[in-house]
């Protein structure tokens, strides 16, 4: 899955018959700091989000499709939630693993 951002609405007189009724948005993959990572893409969207929403994404083929519901459609990305917040825990308020010293056995 993937956070992204809605930057567009898409617009199609014609598509397939299976997206017959589908939402199409222009997405904005973004890393988990609100900064963009890669080229916009387009999804199927299942989750009712909005332009300017952040939402999470899923790009595989298979599960894509299943979120829509429509047997074999040809999705590669669908938008499965909106996202109210993201909270990055801070590297230095991180509890710092504590190294473990094995003892040495001596083997006879």
């Amino acid at each position: 899955m993937q956070l992204a951002r809605v930057i567009g609405n898409v617009v199609a007189t014609r598509k397939n018959a299976l997206l017959e009724g589908a939402k199409l948005l222009l997405l904005q993959p973004l890393t988990g700091d609100n900064r963009p990572c890669s080229h916009p893409i387009l999804a199927v969207d299942a989750a009712q989000a909005g332009v300017g929403e952040t939402v999470l994404v899923v790009l595989e083929g298979r599960a894509a499709v299943s979120v829509l519901g429509r047997g074999a459609a040809p999705v590669d990305a669908a938008i499965v939630g909106v996202v109210d917040r993201v909270t990055l825990e801070e590297a230095s308020r991180r509890p710092k693993r504590q190294a473990t010293r094995r003892s040495a056995r001596k083997v006879k």
